[in-house]
């Protein structure tokens, strides 16, 4: 796919079913929301759970709408798009679920997506995602006292012959 306006198409393509994702569920509209992945796709939850395909997420999403997450609404911005193939991109989004009685979001509630998307008769389609907390951890330097503590205990684990062999 060389040609700039096939790119800027499915650029608005996917842009619009990144809208579409946050609208369905901001609708609280789980068939909306089913619609946008393909049949086999994989779900991915902050909490790690797993769901494969698309009649588990409306059923699932379903469930929410109507019970904990009623009256919600998702909000986010579109990070990044990366096209792997002319067929399949990678977008990087991030969105919040607002809950009803919120005016504004609290940061501990932002997740960050990673969503792999195929392009399909109907259009591009979510084939998998997975959801995440955005709760960055420092990486600790190896001279550090966490670094330092952790290699010791190892040693100590090895020598009392605990842990993995």
């Amino acid at each position: 796919m060389n040609d700039t306006l096939d790119r800027t198409t499915d650029d608005a393509q996917i842009r619009d079913l990144f809208q579409h994702f946050m609208q369905a569920w901001t609708d609280n509209d789980a068939a909306a929301f089913g619609a946008l992945f393909t049949d086999d796709s994989d779900y991915v939850s902050y909490d790690g759970t797993r769901a494969i395909g698309r009649a588990a997420h409306q059923a699932n999403h379903d469930k929410l709408f109507r019970g904990v997450l009623a009256g919600s609404a998702l909000v986010g911005e579109l990070e990044s798009v990366r096209y792997l193939t002319e067929d399949v991109a990678v977008l990087h989004g991030t969105a919040s679920v607002l809950m009803p009685w919120r005016a504004r979001l609290p940061k501990r509630r932002l997740s960050r997506q990673t969503v792999v998307l195929v392009r399909t008769p109907e259009g591009w389609r979510i084939s998998a995602i997975h959801n995440g907390r955005v709760r960055p951890v420092t990486v600790p330097e190896p001279e550090s006292l966490p670094s330092t503590m952790s290699q010791l205990i190892g040693r100590i684990a090895r020598l009392l012959g605990l842990g993995r062999r």
